[in-house]
């Protein structure tokens, strides 16, 4: 069996209900052809660079995948199929990372920063130069 890293980004006007259960009709079909899905992680609605099929913003969607080739192409051929998923991409890797994906441990990077009461960062009230 390979592996293989899968994202999808799928239209902002689904759910995020929609979108997990989009992600369980895949894990379904890799199911069927003897795969399996070994990590998901749902990224959540990011904005994207440029418009693709008039959305501005997607849901991002991470798998982790362990199968053969022939249930990555089905798998793929039914998102072409499907109205809901905008763009996927999927790469072979020869090991999964372990952990949070690095999108993952931004997130939690970024909401560390917030709760620090709104300081930007730079230098203190004490280290500015005073105006006079």
């Amino acid at each position: 069996m390979a592996l293989y890293e899968h994202i999808y980004l799928a239209r902002q006007d689904a759910s995020q209900q929609q979108v997990e259960e989009l992600t369980t009709a895949l894990s379904d079909i890799l199911a069927t052809g003897g795969g399996k899905v070994t990590k998901n992680e749902y990224w959540g609605l990011k904005g994207l660079s440029y418009r693709i099929r008039k959305n501005r913003k997607a849901h991002y969607t991470l798998l982790n995948i362990e199968a053969s080739p022939a249930a990555v192409v089905e798998m793929e051929r039914q998102m072409r199929i499907n109205e809901n998923i905008l763009r996927f991409m999927t790469v072979r890797v020869d090991e999964h990372e372990e952990g949070l994906s690095a999108m993952m441990a931004k997130r939690d990077r970024d909401d560390t920063r917030s709760d620090r009461g709104g300081e930007r960062g730079g230098f203190s009230a004490e280290c500015r130069p005073r105006r006079f």
